[in-house]
């Protein structure tokens, strides 16, 4: 088997394990008991996001998908912990 066949049974693996994992965390999202159980499935969506961003960015070859990842993950690490001091605190901003 040639590599580039090999890279595209892993990406189509790949692709399918963090779409699957990104349907099943949006279950949680929807049938979460409590608001941290809903926190962290908003938190792990966006990780499995920037997996799928990365993903896409190795198939295609492009560079911008790299950034728009980075930038999903800062944004994504801003709003978990201004959601989880919300819960705690009851306000962001002091």
């Amino acid at each position: 088997m040639t590599e580039s066949l090999i890279l595209t049974y892993a990406l189509a693996f790949a692709f399918s394990c963090f779409g699957a994992g990104f349907l099943l965390t949006l279950a949680r999202l929807l049938i979460g008991p409590t608001m941290p159980d809903r926190i962290l499935a908003v938190d792990t969506m966006v990780v499995n996001a920037i997996a799928l961003i990365v993903l896409y960015g190795i198939k295609t070859g492009l560079g911008f998908n790299f950034e728009a990842a980075m930038l999903l993950s800062m944004t994504g690490f801003v709003s978990t912990v201004a959601f989880c001091k919300y819960l705690l605190r009851g306000s962001v901003i002091e």
